[in-house]
C-alpha cells in the first residue's frame, strides 16, 4: 500500500504501467514440500496425503501484504504436477490453480494382494515463463509415499486337504497334530489367523488358536477305532474358511507284542501244490531290545484219517505200494463177500479218510482159519494202526491165538495192559524145555495217548522190535517161559479179544512162567474175554520176512504237511528243525527280519490227488529273549486253521459191449467166452470255466462247465453174477493168474463172482479184465448168463457204474449125430431157425456152417408162458374197464332216481340179475371183439398159449349158464303193483 499521498494523474499512469510490466516478470518456481506419505484402500482411487498436496509460488499476488500490486497474469498461478517414475499407477491433478491446491489418485483399481505400497518422486509447475522466454518454472522433486489398505476379501484356506494322525490307547496328549490355514490378504489384520474350532459335537478334542489339536480324555480302542473331526478356521476379520477340512485320529491299541498280518482261515484248493501259511506276517516286539526269537509251528490232523491224510487204499495195497514182501494176511480186511467176518464191527464210511473199526469193550471178531498160517519157527510181522486211550487195569488184548477147544493155551498174542504195549509168544514145544523169552514189554506214552500210532513188530525169537511211528523200541523187561506142551488141538485167531476157557479163579488166562494149566479144565465152555476198547485198522500178519526200516517209514509217513523253501544261504543264520511225520517245524535265530521271512515261507502241502477235505489246524508258539538273556516278552500264541476244500469227484465209467452170444461149443472148450472183450475204462472230472472277458459287463453270461478226461489208479474191481450164484461144479470165472502176479494183483473167487484187487493203473485193470472168461461145462441146458462189473479207486471212495453183461447161448445141433432128433421133431427145425439165428440183434461170432438151429426144450417152455402171460394181461385190462363201466352205469342210474318223479304209492319189486345180466352180456361181447382184434393180430405168435386160453372161455361159458338158469328161478313180484 502507498503511505504517501497520491501524484497527479500522469505519475499514476505512469506507475501502473511499469507495475504490469514487474509482474509479468516469472522470477520464482513453484514450492512444494519434499516428502508425503499417503493411504489408499483397494476398492477407491483418491489417496489420502499427508501433508496435503498445495504449490506455492512467490509470483502469485498476496492479499494481506502490506504493499498492493495488482496481478492480471498467470504467472503466480500452478498449471499442474508431474509425477516421476515406471509404471506409477497414479495421477497428480490440480484442484485450485490460483491456491496451488492439488490431490493424487489411482489410475486403475489396485489390489494390495500384488503390491502393498508405492513410492515415487512428484514436481510442480506454474503457469508463467521465465526472463528469457522460457517454459514455466517447476519445482523441486517431492518423494512420495502411498501405503495400499487391504479389505477382507479373501477367506482362509487349509494348506492340507485332510489330515490323520495315530494315538496309542491310554494317553493323554498336549498335541496330537496341527492344522494350519492361511489368508490371501495382504494386511495383517485380514491376513493373520486369529483361531479354529471344531465343528463336530461331543468328540474328546480340543484345539487352541494356532491349530494345536489335543484329547480331553484318555482314548479307549475298545470304544472307538477312529476319530474323525471337522474342523474350520477365522481370519482376524472373523470371516470363516471357504472349506472345513476333515480330521482323521486313529485309535492304536496299547502295543501288545505279537504276530501280525496272518489270516486266521486259509483255503487250500487241491492239486495246485503248496500253500504259503503266512504270507505277510511280522512280530510286532514293540521297540524292545531282542536278541533272538524261538517259534514253533504246529499242524494238527490228528481227527484226519490214522493221525493224517494218507493214501486210503487197502492195507495190503499200501504194503504192496511200499515194497513190502508178499504173501500179507489182512485180519481187518473191509466187509466184503470174501471177506465177511468183520461186518459187524462198527465203522467209519472209508470213502474219505481211512477206514477204522471201533472196538468199545463187547465186540471181537473170529479170523477164518485159512486166513492165517504163522509158522512159528520162521520170522514173522504185525503192523498195526491203533488209538487207544487211558483204560483199566485189566487186560485189553488187539490179537490172540488161542486154543480153540479143550485146553486153554496162548499161542501168541499183543495186548495192552496199564498202558504197556505186550506181545506174547510160546515158543514151539520142539525146543527143549528150557525156559525161552516169552513176554517183550514196552512202556510207551503212545499206547495211551488217545491218538493214532503205527506199530510194527519184527519177531524174530529170541529177538523182537517195536517200530513205533518209525522210531525202534527194544522191549523191557522181558519174561521168560516154558515152551507149550505138545498137543493136536486146534487155535482160534480172534481180533479184539481172546478165546478161552472160562474158569473159576481170576488167573486162568496168566501168561506167568508159574503156572500150569490142569487137563482138569479140558471140555470146559469158552468165550471171549480180555476185550479191547479203542480203535485198530490195517492189521497185518506177515510170516517168512522182517520188515525193513524203509518199508516202515513208507507205510507211516504222511502225505500232507509243512514245507519250508528259502533260497541258498538266506537261512544260515536260523536253526531249522522238522519232526519226521512234518506236522512240526522249529525255528530259532537271532536276525528278526530273516526270521520273518522264514516265517513267510513256511506252506502247507498235500500231494494226495484226492485229499481228505476238512480242517487242518495251524498252532504257533513262541518265546523272545532280550539283552538279558532272559524272556523279555509273552508272545501269544497264533491259533488258525487250512480248510482243504473238496476235491473235483471223478467219474469212473466202465462202457463196451454189454449184450452178446456164443454158440455153446465156446462155452464149453477150454478157453470159456471172455466177458470183457472190449471193456474201456475212463475217468473224468467236470470243471467249471469262467466266460472270456469281464463278466461283469454281462451279468448274462454264465461259468460253462467242461468235463476232463484224467488219469488215476483203482484199487478193487469186482465181476458178479446176476441171478442164481455159480455151480462149481459146472460153471466158473478163470483168469490168466501168471499175468496177474505180474501186475501185482490178487484175486479171490466164491459163489458169487471174483474180486480183483491190487493198486495199479486203469490200462492194466483193463487189460487184466479183458481175461476174464466164463466157463461152463453144461451148456446144454443154459439159455443165457448175466454179470455185473465195478470198479473203485481209494477203498471204494470213489465208484464207478455198473456195468452189466448179458451173454446168451446159441445151441447148434449136427445133422449127423442128431438125425433121429431132427426127424422126430421136425416142427422146431424150419419155424424157428431164421428167428433164432438172428437172436433180435445178438452178435453171433463164429457161426458154424451147416449146422441147424433147433430150439431147446427151455426155450419152448418160455416162448408158451410169455405168450399166456401177455393173454391174461389183456384179459385183465379188459375186466377192469367192464367194471369201471358198471359203476359208471349205477351213478347214472342212481341220478335218474332223483327225478321228480312221485312214487310215494309205487312199490315196485326188481329183479336185481336183470342189471347184471344186461351188464354182463355187454361186458362179454366187448371182450369177443377185442379177443378177436387181438388173435387176429397175435395168430402167427400164439401156440400152445390157444389151448390154455380155450379151456379159461369154456370156463366162463359154464359160469354164465349158471347164472342163467339163477335168473329162471327168479320170478317178479307185482302183487302190490297199481296200473
Amino acid at each position: 500500500m502507498l503511505r504517501a499521498p497520491l501524484a497527479p494523474a500522469c505519475l499514476l499512469a505512469a506507475l501502473l504501467c511499469a507495475g504490469i510490466r514487474a509482474a509479468r516478470v516469472n522470477k520464482h518456481k513453484p514450492w512444494i514440500e519434499t516428502t508425503y506419505h499417503g493411504i489408499v484402500t483397494e476398492n477407491d482411487n483418491t489417496v489420502l496425503l499427508d501433508p496435503p498436496l498445495i504449490a506455492l509460488d512467490k509470483d502469485a499476488p498476496l492479499r494481506f501484504a502490506e504493499s498492493f500490486e495488482v496481478t492480471v497474469t498467470k504467472e503466480g498461478e500452478i498449471c499442474g504436477f508431474k509425477i516421476h517414475g515406471q509404471n506409477v499407477p497414479f495421477e497428480a491433478v490440480v484442484v485450485d490453480k490460483s491456491t496451488g491446491e492439488g490431490m493424487i489418485r489411482s489410475k486403475e483399481k489396485l489390489d494390495c494382494e500384488l503390491q502393498k505400497d508405492y513410492t515415487f518422486t512428484i514436481q510442480a509447475y506454474d503457469c508463467g515463463k521465465g526472463p528469457d522466454g522460457a517454459s514455466a518454472k517447476k519445482s523441486h522433486k517431492a518423494t512420495v509415499h502411498i501405503q495400499v489398505n487391504d479389505v477382507n476379501e479373501y477367506a482362509p484356506v487349509f494348506k492340507e486337504k485332510s489330515y490323520k494322525a495315530t494315538v496309542i490307547e491310554g494317553k493323554r496328549y498336549d498335541s496330537i497334530l496341527r492344522v494350519e490355514a492361511v489368508d490371501a490378504d495382504c494386511s495383517p489384520q485380514f491376513s493373520q489367523i486369529c483361531s479354529y474350532e471344531i465343528v463336530t459335537p461331543d468328540v474328546p478334542f480340543a484345539i487352541d488358536k494356532d491349530g494345536y489339536i489335543k484329547n480331553t480324555e484318555k482314548l479307549n480302542y475298545g470304544k472307538e477305532h477312529q476319530y474323525k473331526l471337522t474342523v474350520t478356521a477365522y481370519d482376524c476379520g472373523k470371516k470363516r474358511a471357504a472349506e472345513d477340512v476333515l480330521v482323521k485320529i486313529s485309535i492304536k491299541p496299547t502295543c501288545k507284542p505279537g504276530w501280525q498280518g496272518w489270516s486266521k482261515r486259509m483255503e487250500y484248493e487241491p492239486g495246485t501244490g503248496s500253500l504259503a501259511l503266512f504270507p505277510n506276517i511280522h512280530l510286532e516286539t514293540c521297540d524292545e531290545p531282542v536278541t533272538s526269537v524261538q517259534a514253533t509251528v504246529e499242524l494238527e490232523t490228528n481227527h484226519i484219517g490214522k493221525g493224517c491224510d494218507r493214501d486210503t487204499y487197502s492195507e495190503k495195497s499200501l504194503h504192496r505200494l511200499c515194497g513190502a514182501s508178499s504173501g500179507t494176511a489182512e485180519l481187518l480186511p473191509p466187509p466184503s463177500n470174501t471177506a465177511n467176518w468183520t461186518v459187524g464191527l462198527p465203522t467209519d464210511n472209508g470213502h474219505d479218510s481211512d477206514q477204522v473199526f471201533e472196538f468199545n469193550g463187547t465186540q471181537a471178531v473170529k479170523v477164518p482159519d485159512s486166513v492165517v498160517t504163522v509158522n512159528m519157527k520162521e520170522p514173522f510181522v504185525i503192523s498195526v494202526w491203533m488209538r487207544h486211550g487211558p483204560g483199566s487195569r485189566e487186560k485189553e488184548t488187539i490179537l490172540c491165538n488161542s486154543d480153540k477147544t479143550d485146553m486153554n493155551r496162548h499161542h501168541y498174542s499183543l495186548y495192552v495192559h496199564n498202558c504197556r504195549l505186550v506181545f506174547l509168544f510160546r515158543q514151539d514145544p520142539s525146543e527143549g524145555q528150557s525156559y525161552k523169552p516169552a513176554e517183550f514189554h514196552w512202556k510207551l506214552n503212545q499206547v495211551c495217548d488217545k491218538e493214532w500210532h503205527h506199530y510194527v513188530l519184527n519177531v524174530e525169537l529170541p529177538a523182537v522190535t517195536l517200530y513205533a511211528d518209525g522210531v525202534s523200541f527194544d522191549p523191557f523187561p522181558v519174561t521168560e517161559d516154558y515152551p507149550l506142551h505138545p498137543s493136536r488141538i486146534e487155535s482160534q485167531l480172534v481180533v479184539g479179544a481172546c478165546w478161552q476157557a472160562e474158569l473159576s479163579h481170576q488167573r486162568s488166562c496168566s501168561h506167568s512162567p508159574h503156572l500150569f494149566f490142569p487137563r482138569s479144565i479140558k471140555g470146559g465152555e469158552h468165550r471171549m474175554a480180555q476185550f479191547f476198547r479203542g480203535n485198530l485198522a490195517g492189521l497185518m500178519i506177515r510170516s517168512g520176512k522182517l520188515e525193513n526200516k524203509k518199508v516202515i517209514d513208507c507205510l507211516y509217513t504222511c502225505k500232507e504237511g509243512l514245507d519250508l523253501q528259502m533260497a541258498e544261504g538266506a537261512s544260515k543264520s536260523l536253526k531249522i528243525q522238522m519232526n519226521p511225520s512234518q506236522s512240526v517245524l522249529t525255528l530259532e535265530g537271532d536276525d528278526i527280519d530273516q526270521f520273518e521271512k522264514a516265517m513267510q515261507h513256511i506252506s502247507y502241502l498235500n500231494s494226495r490227488q484226492f485229499p481228505t477235505p476238512g480242517i487242518r489246524r495251524i498252532k504257533i508258539t513262541s518265546a523272545v529273549k532280550c539283552s538279558s538273556e532272559e524272556a523279555c516278552m509273552a508272545i501269544p500264541f497264533v491259533d488258525g486253521y487250512v480248510m482243504v476244500l473238496q476235491p473235483e469227484e471223478p467219474k469212473i465209467s466202465l462202457s463196451g459191449i454189454n449184450h452178446f452170444a456164443r454158440s455153446a461149443s465156446e462155452f464149453e472148450g477150454p478157453e470159456g467166452v471172455s466177458l470183457f472183450p472190449e471193456l474201456r475204462i475212463i475217468s473224468t472230472i467236470t470243471r467249471e470255466v469262467e466266460p472270456e472277458g469281464d463278466g461283469d459287463e454281462d451279468p448274462t453270461v454264465q461259468e460253462s462247465l467242461v468235463s476232463e478226461e484224467i488219469m488215476h489208479n483203482l484199487d478193487t474191481c469186482e465181476v458178479t453174477v446176476v441171478g442164481e450164484e455159480l455151480n462149481q461144479e459146472q460153471e466158473t470165472l478163470e483168469v490168466d493168474l501168471v499175468r496177474l502176479q505180474q501186475k501185482g494183483m490178487e484175486i479171490s473167487s466164491s459163489n458169487l463172482g471174483v474180486i480183483i484187487t491190487g493198486v495199479d493203473t486203469m490200462a492194466s485193470y483193463e487189460e487184466v479184465l479183458h481175461l476174464i472168461r466164463y466157463r461152463n461145462w453144461h451148456a446144454t441146458a443154459l439159455f443165457d448168463r448175466k454179470f455185473r462189473l465195478v470198479c473203485s479207486e481209494l477203498n471204494g471212495r470213489y465208484v464207478s457204474n455198473e456195468f452189466k453183461v448179458e451173454v446168451n447161448v446159441i445151441h447148434t445141433a449136427n445133422p449127423v449125430d442128431h438125425a433121429s432128433h431132427i426127424a422126430a421133431q421136425p416142427q422146431f427145425v424150419q419155424p424157428v431157425h431164421h428167428s433164432f439165428v438172428d437172436l433180435s440183434g445178438h452178435n453171433l461170432a463164429n457161426p458154424h456152417p451147416g449146422f441147424s438151429v433147433v430150439p431147446s426144450t427151455a426155450t419152448v417152455v418160455i416162448v408158451v408162458c410169455v405168450s399166456f402171460l401177455v393173454f391174461m394181461i389183456i384179459l385183465g385190462v379188459f375186466r377192469i374197464r367192464a367194471a369201471h363201466q358198471r359203476t359208471m352205469r349205477d351213478q347214472d342210474s342212481g341220478k335218474e332216481n332223483e327225478m321228480d318223479w312221485d312214487d310215494s304209492a309205487l312199490t315196485i319189486t326188481v329183479n336185481p340179475m336183470e342189471t347184471y345180466e344186461d351188464q354182463h352180456s355187454s361186458e362179454e361181447e366187448e371182450e369177443e371183439e377185442e379177443e378177436e382184434s387181438e388173435e387176429g393180430e397175435e395168430e402167427d405168435d400164439i401156440t400152445s398159449a390157444e389151448s390154455e386160453s380155450s379151456e379159461e372161455e369154456e370156463g366162463e361159458h359154464e359160469e354164465d349158464q349158471q347164472n342163467v338158469s339163477r335168473h329162471q328161478q327168479l320170478e317178479w313180484d307185482d302183487s302190490t303193483l297199481t296200473y
